[in-house]
């Protein structure tokens, strides 16, 4: 059974760090697709990260440079990196993960191109 779970959610201040994990069990994150998303009240669903199962990774505009995606092969495990946090920041966070591998360029950021999804973390930026 794929299941993914999210964890390392929390409060923190703007301009600090946090690490969210996407566990992952009944398959192997290797050769799959992997993206994070984030929903914050009152807004749609959006793409914040994808990496590929060669290792490429892509990464919304709204967070590139401040957040990076990688994985642990041997943990397979999921990780978030996210630095220099503000405010808009503030959102669940969900990873998502797809066995589809072609175009991942151009399809990464739709929700409807993933197949499983965790239950979400909340982060929450705030002084």
């Amino acid at each position: 059974q794929v299941q993914l779970v999210e964890s390392g959610g929390g409060l923190v201040q703007p301009g600090g760090s946090l690490r969210l994990s996407c566990a992952a069990s009944g398959f192997t994150l290797d050769y799959y697709a992997i993206g994070w998303f984030r929903q914050a009240p009152g807004k749609e669903r959006e793409g914040v990260s994808c990496i590929s199962s060669d290792d490429s990774t892509y990464y919304a505009d709204s967070v590139k440079g401040r957040f990076i995606i990688f994985r642990d092969k041997a943990k397979n495990t999921l990780y978030l990196q996210m630095n220099s946090l503000k405010p808009e920041d503030t959102a669940v966070y969900y990873c998502a993960s797809t066995d589809r591998q072609g175009m991942v360029r151009l399809l990464w950021w739709l929700i409807g191109w993933y197949d499983y999804w965790g239950q979400g973390t909340q982060v929450t930026v705030s002084s």
